[in-house]
């Protein structure tokens, strides 16, 4: 039925969770039984470190915020947020919307777990699956948390590239919900890059750094599968023009 949106939206186990339910799956820490002994210990020690580095090099980044009204503009229609971004620039987006309840889709590997542990100290969910394993469940975790009134997060490429192009995810959990996807890029003026492969940034201590938003997409609940691509093909075109200002912003 036009305007109606899909019932996926409504799958009965989640619908069954109350909101206390619903936060402690996405909260708290999750079991780590089926690890052995040293995957447990690893993902405690490195969602520990992770925590502490992001901590200790965020505290001395330098922000500057450009276009914070397209986030007002969310808020102001009543809408929840659908942030995306891409996977390389996790170290700088954690620390800048640390605190706010976001829930973030990890995926349910060992390297999935440790990130999501370190994320869960600055006060995110995590919603486990990923477009390889468990996605379509971690997209119904997020469309509960969406409904119960908490904002979500994609990397867009992630958790294995292809680098800088946009999964579909967000697209797909805007049309199911009728919330805004919000897409943001942030660039640091100096860093170290990793050799892996989404070329993962390190901002350096004291750095200076740009965070720029775009404008909202929204998706009608009745989006056929072209608007669906139209869209689709509005986030990866605002991501690539927010990621390429973003990185001429300090060789002005």
């Amino acid at each position: 039925m036009s305007g109606e949106r899909p019932r996926l939206l409504l799958n009965p186990p989640l619908r069954s969770l109350d909101e206390a339910q619903l936060r402690r799956r996405v909260y708290e820490f999750a079991d780590l039984s089926s690890y052995s002994f040293w995957e447990r210990w690893s993902i405690r020690a490195l969602g520990l470190l992770g925590y502490w580095w992001i901590a200790a090099f965020g505290r001395t980044i330098r922000w500057t915020v450009v276009d914070e009204q397209y986030h007002e503009e969310i808020r102001r229609a009543g809408k929840r947020i659908i942030y995306a971004f891409w996977h390389n620039r996790i170290f700088l987006a954690t620390w800048f919307w640390r605190h706010r309840g976001i829930v973030v889709m990890t995926s349910q590997s060992f390297d999935g777990e440790y990130i999501a542990r370190f994320i869960q100290r600055f006060g995110y969910g995590a919603a486990r699956g990923s477009s390889t394993r468990g996605g379509h469940r971690a997209l119904l975790v997020m469309a509960a948390c969406l409904h119960r009134g908490l904002d979500v997060a994609f990397t867009i490429d992630g958790p294995r590239g292809p680098v800088y192009v946009a999964k579909k995810g967000a697209v797909m959990l805007a049309k199911l919900t009728g919330h805004a996807i919000l897409p943001f890029h942030i660039s640091a003026e100096a860093f170290w890059e990793l050799p892996s492969w989404d070329r993962f940034q390190i901002p350096k201590p004291f750095t200076r750094a740009v965070v720029l938003l775009g404008p909202p997409i929204t998706v009608p609940a009745d989006a056929d599968d072209a608007l669906l691509q139209q869209k689709h093909a509005e986030l990866q075109a605002t991501l690539d023009a927010l990621r390429e200002r973003g990185d001429r912003w300090f060789r002005r």
